[in-house]
């Protein structure tokens, strides 16, 4: 994991997202909102760079647009 500031920054954006994401499918029962969630607030832990950062917070949140246009 990198001590970089701006990369310690910019994580804190997704983690929040995936905070309120992982809230709100917990007390509604979505699934697709909870699982995204929980994976938005674990992957800062495993990304190296701010460009993986980034690019898997794009990912996840285009899972998670797919699943909801899909009727899930």
């Amino acid at each position: 994991m990198s001590i970089d500031p701006l990369f310690l920054f910019i994580s804190l954006f997704p983690s929040g997202v995936g905070f309120v994401l992982f809230v709100y499918g917990k007390k509604r029962d979505r699934w697709p909102q909870l699982i995204a969630g929980v994976v938005l607030i674990v992957y800062p832990y495993f990304t190296e760079t701010v460009g993986a950062l980034v690019g898997v917070g794009l990912a996840v949140g285009g899972a998670l647009w797919l699943a909801l246009r899909l009727g899930w």
